[in-house]
This record gives structure tokens, sequence and C-alpha cells, in this order.
């Protein structure tokens, strides 16, 4: 008895110093693990701060002098009206000229926000404007409702998909794409195209196309969603994303903070 009770506890022993080994073994993944997330996230938080600085810059440097040139302008056109009205005639085609600059400008700037073709179009008609001529033939599609989505998660979508198709059209030679968005608890999407797949180097792990592939799934990790890029049996790549569609409260728009939409 007694050898039968040593040699379950040798057998317990092996298979708890075995469980230890296994566990021992898996921590240096997990750190890594944690540290590329880690990484990652000071990537995002790098990038949108970056923007923001050249976002305020813009307005600081360039359009805050252009509307107080304009107001001045203004001034200079209103006395100029009491005084000499024969004058004021090329004052206001040089006050025109500058408001048409100023919108120009405030355009820029607000295409780096947010595309204004979503706002335009919405985001199915969207994609259908910038998948036009990605090559012979592209689908798009949607199940369910594309109304009502969470701002960020419908730009993410929109940033995602354009650049899948911007690949498509550069680098695929393909002559059939295939976009299909669907709003489940999630917002899932894919591209898939039949054009040559994957180059090796980003097949094992690397990069590539420019850091297009890196910055789409950055736009879905900032929301807390995933992307990820494979070539598929047969030919061509597959792009899919998973986007929440309950997204942060800081990346929703004041309307949608206060609950009024």
């Amino acid at each position: 008895m007694g050898r039968v009770l040593r040699r379950a506890t040798g057998l317990a022993g092996a298979f708890a110093a075995g469980a230890a080994a296994a566990h021992l073994a898996g921590v240096p993944r997990l750190a890594r693990l944690t540290a590329d997330l880690q990484r990652s996230r000071e990537e995002i938080l790098a990038n949108r701060e970056e923007e923001r600085r050249r976002l305020r810059r813009d307005l600081h440097d360039g359009l805050g002098p252009t509307l107080a040139s304009l107001a001045m302008s203004l001034e200079a056109a209103r006395l100029t009206m009491a005084h000499e009205p024969e004058r004021v005639e090329p004052l206001l085609s040089e006050l025109r000229d500058q408001l048409t600059r100023s919108v120009g400008d405030l355009r820029d700037l607000t295409h780096g926000l947010r595309p204004p073709a979503l706002d335009d179009l919405g985001l199915v008609a969207a994609i259908e404007s910038v998948a036009a001529g990605c090559c012979d033939r592209v689908d798009v599609r949607f199940d369910g409702d594309p109304t009502d989505l969470p701002a960020a998660t419908e730009v993410a979508a929109f940033h995602i998909v354009r650049e899948a198709l911007a690949n498509v059209r550069r680098h695929s030679r393909a002559a059939t794409a295939r976009v299909l968005l669907t709003r489940g608890t999630d917002l899932s999407l894919m591209v898939a195209d039949s054009g040559t797949g994957l180059p090796d180097p980003v097949r094992n792990g690397g990069q590539g196309r420019g850091g297009g592939l890196a910055a789409m799934r950055e736009w879905a990790a900032e929301l807390g969603g995933t992307c990820t890029v494979s070539s598929r049996t047969g030919g061509g790549t597959v792009v899919t994303a998973r986007l929440p569609l309950a997204v942060p409260r800081y990346h929703r728009s004041p309307a949608e903070r206060d609950g009024r939409t």
C-alpha cells in the first residue's frame, strides 16, 4: 500500500512540475503580447495627439489670421463706403476672393477630421464612390441597417474599406472585389478580391504596402476591435474587421454623449 501511495505521490508531483513548467514557458509569450499591446496603444495615442497638434497649428497659424484679416477688410470696406463709395467695389471683390480661399481652407481641415462623403452620401454610398474604378467589378453590400452607426465606428469602417480598396487598385491586379458589411452586435466587414494575394514579406508578418495594413489594424484597435489581412485559397486577399458598436464614451459625438441621438 505504501508503495502505491509513493508512486501516486510521485506521479502527482511530476504532473504538477510539468504544469508549472508549461505555465512558466508561457510567461515570456504573455509578456511579449502585453508589451506589443502597450506599444500599439502608445502608437495610436501618439498618432492621435500629432493629428490634434497639426489641427491646432492649422487653426492658429492659418485659419485664425485669415479670419482676422477678413474682419479688417470688412471694416475697411465699411469706412470706404462712407467716404469714397466708388472704391468699395474692388474691396468687396478682394473680400469675396478671401472668403472663397477661407472656405477652401476650412474644407481641407474638416476633411482631416471626418470624410465629408459620410455626411453627404452615407456610409454605403461613400464606399461605392471610392470603389468606382477599383477593378472591373466591385460589389458592395450592407446587411442590416446602415443608419445611426456610432460616428467613430462609421469613420473607422470607411477608412479600413478605403485602404483595402486602394491596395486592390495599386497591388492586386484583381478583376473583381467584394465589400460586405454586416451589422449585428458588432459591425463586421470584409473586403475580398480575386487578385495576386499578399506578397511574402506581408504574409510572413511584415507591414508592407506603405504601412497601410498597419493603419487598418490601428483604426480597428482604437475602438477595441480587430482587423486581419490574409491570402485566401485560390488567390486574392481578404481583409476582415470587427468594430464594436458600443464605442467608448470619449469617441462619441457631443449629441451622442448627451443622449440626443
